[in-house]
């Protein structure tokens, strides 16, 4: 993995900006309400998908190691607001999947949380917890 991770964000529109993130590239913006136009997810709402999303990649890809009898897999991920200054005080990640041994899914998921670059990041600066439920 480089030792640095570089991502290019341009305006795009009076409220909207334009990530590029490789050859990938993904609008930000504010909800019609916050006087944006809605052509993309906040920030705030793309910081959880990444965490959502770091932690996901790092999850399945335990499960493809050990090719454990995992499928289904979701994750949930609910931030909790705080105000002044606005902010995340707390990350839940509810992940559900179908499975047949609760504790090696337990292992993938302690695997997945040690792998992942954002919930490493992230510990220790605001409560970040992991819960299983029920498979939906």
């Amino acid at each position: 993995m480089p030792s640095t991770i570089a991502i290019q964000i341009r305006q795009s529109s009076a409220a909207t900006s334009e990530a590029g993130i490789r050859q990938h590239k993904v609008l930000i913006d504010r909800p019609t309400a916050k006087g944006g136009d809605d052509l993309g997810p906040m920030g705030g709402e793309l910081f959880l998908a990444s965490i959502g999303g770091c932690f996901m990649s790092n999850l399945l890809a335990a499960i493809r190691a050990r090719e454990a009898d995992v499928s289904g897999v979701r994750t949930e991920v609910i931030g909790t607001l705080a105000e002044a200054p606005a902010r995340f005080s707390a990350v839940e990640l509810l992940v559900s999947a179908n499975y047949s041994d609760r504790d090696l899914f337990e292992k993938l998921i302690e695997i997945a949380e040690r792998g992942c670059v954002m919930v490493n990041t992230l510990r220790g600066t605001l409560e970040l917890t992991t819960r299983i439920c029920a498979p939906v």
